[in-house]
């Protein structure tokens, strides 16, 4: 969220931006507005905000949610500063290494005789979906 931060900040007359100055809890607002609007949101970190989005985002209709898989990007990345990938495959591995990443709807885990597997924030929330929405 902090490159949406700097995108606001650098998008928006100062004056605009003046009531929201050294008061974090509007600009969190701001952002949370701007990501949630927004045509595509790549998430960089996993914290409770982002998770707020995710659910928000996927409440809204499913809007494009990317979720970076970092293990898989670093040993890309890895590959490609040692030469070992040209950009071309590096390009077309992490797109394919992504094509289920999309903040598309999961079905939580059930496991009989037990709570529903799933985070302490619950970001997915298919039972507050219309089933018409559900794929």
């Amino acid at each position: 969220m902090l490159a949406f931060i700097g995108c606001i900040e650098g998008c928006l007359k100062s004056y605009i931006l003046k009531p929201f100055e050294n008061h974090s809890n509007k600009m969190a607002i701001l952002d949370f507005n701007v990501v949630v609007e927004s045509d595509i949101f790549l998430e960089t970190y996993g914290g409770n905000m982002v998770k707020v989005v995710e659910g928000h985002r996927r409440y809204l209709g499913f809007k494009k949610t990317i979720l970076p898989n970092t293990w898989v990007i670093v040993n890309l990345i890895d590959h490609y500063i040692t030469e070992k990938l040209n950009w071309d495959d590096f390009s077309l591995l992490v797109n394919e290494s992504h094509k289920d990443q999309m903040g598309k709807p999961i079905t939580r885990l059930e496991i009989l005789d037990s709570p529903k597997d799933e985070d302490y924030f619950y970001f997915n929330p298919h039972e507050c979906l219309p089933p018409s929405t559900i794929l």
